[in-house]
């Protein structure tokens, strides 16, 4: 039987948390990532994310980011290991503060934006990740883009590790990405995520933006909560999944 957690990044948006639509997510999903202050967050978004995640079951994970807010966490940076390594381990050590408060413990642990995506194809930086989660903990999840090698370089680091794809996001021929300057970058058609979904769990295989197939096996699964019409693409991707007899479940459940 086919398994596979799907994750959402959260704890972003002062307004979604207000306005219900962050929520709104939530019955469609296993896990979240919730922003800890670098890129976004703070401990006011960390505990009511927390909180909503509860009443449905989810897994709480945190979602560091570098600390950019003016760009989201989306503009590549280059810094010093050892400044990101600090900044990982602060950001993810305050939402473990706020999440035992809540009596949550963190499970997981994926990277944010140009964080995450450098990483993916930089082991220094990758390195630098775990470096920083592990003067925190050793005993969590680490999340990282399938296929790349940022995932070895968390194993070598003595984690566990979860590959991911993404529901919403096109990619490229070589696995990466396709950058968010370009406009089709976003899937926002939900039958689309939906098959796309479908697609890289039960044939471990996604179109590229160049009309060719690769290989994409992944345990996780992602649908950004930023992403125009989220909670329809997400509840569509869930429904699909579940229609085809995928079990969705959460990393630590799995």
């Amino acid at each position: 039987m086919k398994r596979i957690d799907l994750n959402c990044d959260m704890g972003e948006l002062l307004e979604a948390i207000a306005d219900g639509s962050q929520e709104a997510l939530m019955p469609s999903l296993t896990s979240v990532n919730i922003a800890c202050g670098g890129h976004a967050g703070d401990e006011q978004t960390m505990k009511a994310t927390i909180e909503q995640a509860l009443r449905w079951k989810l897994a709480v994970g945190a979602h560091p980011g570098y600390p950019d807010r003016a760009n989201f966490g989306r503009l590549e940076l280059d810094l010093p290991a050892e400044t990101i390594s600090n900044s990982v381990f602060e950001q993810v050590r305050a939402l473990a503060e706020v999440a035992a408060g809540c009596g949550v413990r963190v499970a997981h642990v994926k990277p944010h934006g140009a964080l995450y995506n450098q990483a993916a194809r930089n082991r220094a930086l990758a390195k630098a990740i775990a470096t920083g989660v592990a003067r925190w903990n050793r005993d969590v999840v680490l999340i990282g883009l399938a296929g790349s090698p940022m995932l070895d370089v968390f194993r070598e680091a003595g984690f566990a590790v979860a590959a991911e794809a993404f529901s919403d996001r096109r990619y490229e021929p070589n696995g990466s990405l396709r950058s968010r300057r370009f406009d089709d970058a976003l899937i926002l058609d939900s039958a689309e995520a939906s098959r796309q979904a479908l697609s890289i769990v039960q044939r471990g295989r996604v179109l590229t933006s160049a009309g060719t197939e690769i290989v994409v096996n992944a345990q996780t699964l992602c649908i950004h909560g930023d992403t125009p019409g989220a909670p329809g693409i997400a509840a569509a991707v869930a429904q699909g999944l579940s229609q085809a007899g995928v079990t969705l479940s959460a990393l630590s459940q799995g």
